[in-house]
């Protein structure tokens, strides 16, 4: 039986990759590492968690202890690495943590995963690490790596070590860039959930600046897909790049949420814009489609939809999730700026 380990594998794409593998891999056993930091949740595992391929360790990456003994217990064979510290606004408020995890916590497996052998280590990144685009273009594997925030920063820090210890120590190491995610079971700081949260509860919708910095959405099922592609069939060595094909500006994104919800447009509040904010995303994934066979599968309006469902039929867990921590992180970051602005309504 082959073993994966899943690091984040209790966060939001890591917990859909999951069920995905115990679904469709029976000949697969899964080791899921994750901190279970704020944007982890056992929640969306509880129907697996006794599962016999199913393994949960709690642990921390940065920690070098924590991380050999993970790999001297085990057989693992296959490594697809996705825990990280994600969100661009937090890593505004406290770099550090970012590097710590992002940087640092990724060396640590990379040396492991060489020391024990295994056959294929997935590191799962981000588009953000190419920087911003103008009017037109694409990222493809090939742009140079740009990145303006100190998330991406620490992201792009951590592909060029797992790129080092491909060529210097043949790790057979495929790297994976995303474009923005959503679906069920995202933490609901992100752009959709906030929105959807927001608007069900009433509350104002913050956009930032004049909202027209455009993004790529994929579905979280699609980037799955693409996952599991490039770590059976990816060649070691290079990137491949997942997106949905779909790119939209942030205002139009929540304008579509609103009349999904029947919500009016004047809960629209524009915010001082993020500092260091990527005017647009867009992603080339013809070399996914042309050498792993992949290619997106859900149209947005009809994922849109039916995330809009998953949350709406979730509002005791995103209340939950809304209280406590998450309410002073809010209040730190959008604080009175959410007062109405001209023109705030459309």
């Amino acid at each position: 039986m082959t073993t994966l380990l899943i690091t984040g594998g209790a966060g939001f794409i890591g917990a859909n990759l999951v069920r995905r593998v115990l679904a469709e891999r029976p000949d697969w056993r899964i080791v899921n590492f994750d901190a279970l930091t704020y944007a982890g949740d056992l929640t969306w595992l509880a129907d697996v968690l006794k599962d016999g391929r199913h393994e949960f360790v709690k642990g921390d990456l940065a920690d070098r202890a924590q991380v050999d003994a993970l790999f001297a217990g085990r057989k693992i064979d296959l490594v697809a690495h996705l825990a990280a510290e994600s969100h661009v606004d937090r890593s505004i408020l406290e770099p550090e943590i970012f590097v710590r995890t992002n940087v640092l916590g990724t060396q640590n497996l990379l040396d492991a995963a060489r020391k024990h052998g295994v056959s294929r280590f997935l590191h799962v990144s981000t588009d953000e690490v190419y920087g911003t685009l103008g009017a037109t273009g694409k990222f493809t594997e090939e742009t140079p790596l740009a990145p303006n925030s100190p998330y991406s920063a620490s992201k792009a820090a951590s592909d060029l070590l797992v790129r080092a210890a491909f060529h210097t120590f043949k790790l057979p190491a495929v790297i994976s860039r995303c474009s923005n995610n959503y679906g069920p079971r995202q933490f609901p700081e992100k752009l959709i959930p906030l929105m959807i949260a927001n608007a069900s509860d009433g509350q104002p919708l913050p956009v930032y600046g004049d909202g027209q910095q455009v993004r790529d959405w994929i579905h979280v099922d699609d980037h799955c897909d693409g996952l599991l592609a490039a770590l059976e069939r990816g060649r070691v060595g290079e990137v491949y790049n997942f997106g949905g094909e779909h790119e939209l500006a942030n205002l139009t994104v929540v304008k579509t949420l609103l009349a999904i919800l029947g919500k009016d447009e004047k809960l629209i509040r524009f915010v001082a814009d993020r500092p260091g904010h990527d005017r647009r995303y867009a992603i080339d994934c013809s070399k996914a489609k042309r050498e792993l066979g992949w290619r997106p599968l859900r149209r947005f309006d009809e994922g849109l939809r039916d995330t809009v469902r998953w949350y709406r039929e979730q509002q005791a867990w995103v209340a939950r999730i809304r209280s406590g921590a998450y309410r002073d992180y809010y209040a730190e970051q959008y604080g009175d700026r959410l007062a109405p602005r001209s023109g705030a309504g459309g």
